[in-house]
């Protein structure tokens, strides 16, 4: 596997010299890759959301491609970090919380380590999400950090400092950012890579939730809908270690009362508009500079978010609540807006990132490039079922794994014993009526598992190295 590996390294280098050597250079473009912890695909005003304010999240997706049906491989930070940096399944790469760190193999594959060696200048700044040693040497700039849990309070999120002046960590990734640009040079192209702690909830804190004063009055005068599902039934379908478990405890500690509830997801919102606030900030920035024109955007979530669905809290399972992920790529170049429909995952921004600065991606990364579909033209391939899979062993978090189709999504428990789950999603897009037990719908299961079985077998063989031996420590920033 080594030997490959420095194979692949080699061809990447001869394509490099090769897409050089041709006369007139085409200038490559900067990328902007941002990333949010926890924020659902519908926590967004371009999504049909009336209550956020996200002018300009909404105003990258009017006027670039937004992705009506992306989802994450893996409803986790660690492993959908991991995944969004190699290209591959959990299932291939073996990474999320108690295994370790990830393996050198994968990280050597990841995009901001391909991007260095060809060329561009690198950087990242906020929560990588993913143990690797000496993290910081695989960029040319960096600065590594997430909410600190020794706070179990709003110093949580204020501990940074620009000046002397402590503030958020979204304001201070947001200098940070605006830092790297004004220091780059024109004749180096740039992939920045932010990644904000917002929205994540401060696990430690009573108030959970923790905002800028600037926030204070967004919201203030909304009331917010309870949440579909929210009645006791739909709790009570779910399997008992799922009802014991972290999905649940964490609802506890956020939305079940209504004092609580109303002051949770405000502050969701509002950390979310925070983010936005940079996200303008730094548009202005691009303008001043002269580099508007030649730099896209990827503005994604890191995986999808429970705000009271089920009477939960969290991510981890397998409904889309929990997997579905905002996704916007904005290619000044490109003249037309796209709205697409077809299922893409976060295992695809990799490669797109690499085709984005004119580099052939590695033939292990296992999604596709979504530059067709800024390009508006015929993608790569339309994918016709997507495996869905949360690996780690952790008896509060009960693991599982699954297959969705457009029309169809069927999952099952890994470790617990309980019916597997049948959704029907064109009829029942919320996912209330499990037809798993239904004769009428055997052939239906027998098929999606069979896919299911299949998709597992295809990953785990594309395995690197081999597994990883648990740690003894619970990492708790999950």
């Amino acid at each position: 596997m080594i030997k490959h590996f420095l194979y692949t390294t080699a061809c990447l280098a001869t394509v490099a010299t090769n897409i050089q050597a041709k006369k007139p250079m085409v200038a490559k473009p900067n990328i902007i890759f941002i990333l949010t912890d926890d924020q659902r695909w519908d926590a967004l005003g371009y999504a049909g959301n009336k209550i956020i304010q996200t002018p300009e999240m909404d105003q990258l997706a009017k006027e670039g491609t937004y992705f009506r049906n992306a989802f994450v491989t893996t409803p986790i930070c660690a492993a959908s970090r991991a995944s969004i940096l190699t290209g591959m399944y959990e299932r291939t790469h073996g990474y999320t919380f108690q295994q370790g760190p990830l393996k050198q193999p994968y990280m050597q594959l990841s995009y901001p380590v391909i991007l260095k060696q060809q060329g561009y200048y690198t950087g990242f700044f906020g929560k990588l999400g993913v143990t690797y040693k000496d993290a910081v040497n695989l960029f040319n700039e960096a600065d590594i950090y997430d909410r600190e849990d020794k706070f179990p309070n709003r110093k949580g999120y204020f501990y940074k400092t620009i000046g002397s002046d402590t503030v958020h960590l979204t304001r201070y990734t947001g200098y940070q950012a605006q830092r790297f640009i004004k220091n780059c040079t024109a004749s180096q192209p740039f992939c920045m890579s932010l990644s904000f702690s917002a929205p994540h909830a401060h696990d430690s804190a009573p108030e959970q939730y923790f905002w800028q004063e600037k926030s204070n009055n967004r919201y203030a005068g909304v009331t917010i809908p309870p949440p579909l599902l929210g009645d006791e039934k739909y709790f009570k379908a779910l399997p008992k270690e799922v009802q014991e478990g972290f999905n649940r405890l964490r609802w506890t500690w956020r939305f079940n009362t209504p004092e609580k509830y109303q002051h949770s997801v405000k502050g969701y919102y509002r950390m979310i508009s925070e983010i936005d606030d940079e996200i303008g900030e730094l548009r202005k920035l691009l303008e001043e500079k002269g580099i508007a024109n030649n730099t896209v955007i990827i503005f994604m979530g890191d995986n999808g978010y429970y705000l009271g669905e089920r009477q939960l809290a969290g991510k981890w399972l397998m409904h889309d609540n929990s997997l579905r992920v905002p996704l916007i790529i904005y290619d000044p170049r490109e003249k037309k807006h796209n709205d697409i429909d077809d299922m893409v995952l976060n295992i695809d921004v990799s490669k797109t990132i690499l085709n984005l600065a004119g580099v052939k991606p590695p033939m292990e990364y296992q999604g596709i490039s979504l530059l067709p579909y800024v390009k508006n033209e015929k993608p790569e391939k339309v994918r016709e079922a997507i495996l869905f899979e949360h690996l780690w062993k952790l008896p509060q978090i009960p693991s599982s794994e699954g297959i969705r189709t457009n029309k169809w999504k069927y999952f099952r428990y890994r470790f617990i014993q309980t019916p597997e789950e049948l959704y029907d999603l064109e009829n029942d897009p919320l996912e209330t009526k499990n037809l798993a037990q239904d004769p009428a719908y055997i052939k239906v299961v027998n098929g999606l598992r069979s896919k299911c079985d299949a998709q597992i077998k295809k990953y785990t063989k594309a395995k690197l190295v081999s597994d990883y031996t648990p740690a003894d420590e619970i990492d708790k920033k999950f």
